[in-house]
């Protein structure tokens, strides 16, 4: 399928859910190609997947985008429950967040180039969680 406006397509060819130990953050890479900056959708989610039935939940997810030099670019706790970013996740195709929920997501545009997403719990908490990066048209 080509995506179009109508249907627009994952950076990631897949969003990865794992279960964060002390010692481990989820990690998904993802590259900006062509002379033109992109905007990108990254969300961590924790607490949003109980409404799947899901349980062991990362409580307070901490998403940190950083470039190919490990330069931090953009980083978010708690999402906030904008208008903004609720539009967006319809935009894309994502399942919507409680507007009070602890989980985290990004607006960010980004030049050309490699860039890595990683999600961890806030104190070093544990548990399930999920990772999505979206390209926004």
């Amino acid at each position: 399928m080509t995506p179009t406006p109508a249907a627009p397509r994952s950076t990631s060819s897949t969003s990865p859910r794992a279960a964060r130990s002390e010692r481990a953050i989820l990690i998904g890479g993802f590259v900006v190609t062509g002379n033109a900056s992109e905007t990108v959708l990254v969300r961590g989610v924790g607490p949003g997947l109980g409404a799947f039935g899901l349980t062991g939940l990362l409580a307070n997810p901490v998403l940190t985008v950083l470039d190919s030099t490990g330069k931090v670019v953009a980083s978010n706790t708690v999402w906030g429950g904008t208008a903004a970013l609720t539009s967006v996740f319809s935009q894309v195709g994502a399942f919507p967040l409680a507007a009070g929920s602890l989980d985290s997501a990004l607006l960010v545009t980004l030049p050309p180039g490699a860039y890595t997403a990683q999600l961890s719990g806030a104190n070093s908490t544990t548990g399930l969680g999920l990772l999505e990066i979206y390209e926004v048209r």
